[in-house]
């Protein structure tokens, strides 16, 4: 056995050695001496073989093995360098077209105004990847969220003192209060960070038992109206014994820290007072006097409604609604020249007028909606602000069957759509007598509805917002464009809760495409018209300059 053969072997048993000490330290914690010894070791025989074998390892470095060899390492230590950077510095791309692997926008935009601190344990097992990530993009995204992860399997402490048996569950923590999440979804996830920091969930009430539309049904059209299919405008017959749904926009608001009820106020008790907000969502059939007195009561005492009011439709709820300096027009409203597909009785809108409802809010449209219009003097203690208008071609008529403009009868465009009324808390002198005053303008038998404000009585404060449409937020149309976005920012600034105005859950709905009809005509015209007649005419050029 020659000189090298033996340094060799002595070099690859310090090597041995050295992976053994090296396992032994990951493996046998109460072993320190032995693995401290054997590595001793392992260093001492690594380095007697690599002195013994200096003459050889030199010579290789001369050769162009050397070149190879330092080509390798060099190549090796850049993998590693990327390896290591990836996972200090990761950098992730989302290449779907739904963007299905990426935090939503309204959800990104929740944790930005996030102002308390939310920590969040997350117990999972190795088939939970996906939601691990989403915590993850949480996690990234503000500082204001901080996330563990533990796998109950292998810290089963952990587990066991915060009394979680399942893989999957959640522990949120803010400022004292603790909630436990199951849900995997991004949904999920951005509801728990809302209800654990905002702490307290407020009610938002949907009147029942007049025809509404149903917040826990899941049915979008599900019945005939008009006489040629389905119409929500013009020629529209009620139906009462069948209702559209609203599930999607309760799942929205529970998404967003509200409970959702139904309510009846049938039996005269006094159901409103622990609700955030009243819906009144498109009601078929008149409200009783007891309960347009429970609602006249809810707002005095300074509760808040979004009143969403059917054309041709009496609710009972006129003279309420009057009160805060809104008159209900008894007509529909037709738009010839911005309007949703080819429906005339739907406006489309796209200009807004600044509020808090439509900040950043897409375009909207009201498949058969009533204008509003302000009572002829102000009422006292109210700020009334025009929220959403038709465009300037459109106008209301009173004619149901045919939509035709009727001067001196109908009312020339723009027309008013959505309003939102403030009542400010400040004293108010007789203000019994101007709104007794503008129920006698408007029906003589309208005069026996409730009076709740009285000749110095101090006004409560409270927001209403009124719609001539509900359609436009049931399961139906609830998805489209921004009408959900719509219902949803109108209901957090009742709820003052300003910081989640915006903010919508995300749904996966197949993509298509939603246009005015003015836009329709447009790409009609492009496409069908002036593109192949620009082709027409380079072809004609072409051919006669060969000619």
């Amino acid at each position: 056995m020659d000189r090298s053969y033996r340094s060799g072997l002595i070099l690859l048993a310090g090597v041995v050695l050295l992976a053994t000490a090296a396992a032994m330290h990951a493996i046998f914690f109460d072993a320190p001496i032995l693995s401290g010894v054997l590595f001793i070791a392992g260093i001492a025989l690594s380095a007697w073989g690599i002195y013994t074998l200096r003459t050889e390892i030199i010579s290789m470095f001369r050769q162009r093995r050397g070149e190879l060899a330092l080509y390798t390492l060099g190549l090796i230590g850049v993998l590693i360098s990327v390896a290591y950077l990836s996972v200090q510095v990761p950098v992730r791309y989302d290449m779907t077209a739904a963007r299905i692997y990426s935090l939503s926008a309204p959800t990104v935009e929740m944790l930005k105004r996030l102002e308390k601190p939310v920590h969040i344990v997350f117990f999972h097992d190795p088939m939970m990847r996906e939601t691990v990530e989403i915590y993850q993009l949480v996690d990234r995204q503000t500082d204001k969220v901080t996330v563990e992860y533990y796998d109950p399997m292998l810290n089963p402490a952990q587990a066991r003192m915060r009394g979680v048996e399942f893989a999957g569950t959640a522990i949120y923590e803010s400022e004292g209060r603790r909630l436990q999440i199951n849900g995997p979804s991004e949904t999920d996830i951005a509801n728990g960070i809302l209800r654990v920091s905002q702490g307290k969930q407020q009610i938002v009430c949907f009147l029942d038992n007049h025809g509404e539309p149903d917040p826990f049904s899941l049915e979008s059209h599900d019945h005939t109206e008009g006489d040629a299919g389905h119409s929500h405008g013009l020629g529209t017959k009620v139906v009462k014994h069948e209702r559209h749904g609203m599930a999607k926009a309760r799942h929205g608001l529970e998404n967003m820290n509200y409970v959702v009820e139904k309510i009846s106020l049938l039996q005269g008790e006094n159901k409103l007072s622990r609700c955030a907000v009243l819906v009144v969502a498109g009601p078929k059939a008149a409200l009783l006097t007891n309960e347009v007195k429970a609602i006249d009561r809810y707002l005095a005492d300074g509760g808040n409604a979004l009143f969403m009011l059917d054309p041709f439709i009496r609710s009972g709820l006129e003279p309420v609604v009057r009160q805060y300096g809104v008159i209900l027009d008894d007509d529909i409203v037709i738009d010839g020249a911005s309007h949703f597909w080819t429906d005339v009785s739907a406006p489309a809108v796209t200009d807004y007028n600044r509020h808090e409802v439509t900040r950043d809010l897409p375009l909207t449209f009201f498949p058969g909606v009533r204008s509003l219009s302000p009572t002829p003097e102000r009422v006292p203690g109210t700020s009334v602000r025009p929220v959403i208008n038709s465009s300037k071609q459109s106008h209301g008529q009173t004619n149901r069957e045919r939509a035709e403009f009727n001067l001196g009868k109908d009312k020339a465009g723009p027309l008013t759509l959505m309003v939102a009324v403030n009542r400010r808390p400040e004293f108010v002198a007789s203000t019994e007598a101007v709104v007794r005053k503008l129920r006698d303008e408007h029906a003589p038998s309208e005069s026996s509805a409730p009076n709740t404000t009285t000749s110095g009585t101090p006004v409560v404060r409270s927001r209403v917002a009124v719609i001539g449409d509900s359609d436009f937020a049931t399961n139906s149309f609830f998805h489209i464009l921004g009408n959900g976005t719509l219902f949803l920012n109108t209901v957090n600034y009742l709820a003052s809760q300003e910081n989640l105005i915006g903010l919508e859950p995300r749904t996966y709905d197949l993509p298509h495409v939603n246009l005015t009809n003015r836009q329709m005509k447009g790409t009609f015209f492009l496409s069908i018209i002036l593109i192949p007649a620009l082709m027409a005419v380079v072809g004609i050029a072409v051919w006669w300059r060969q000619r």
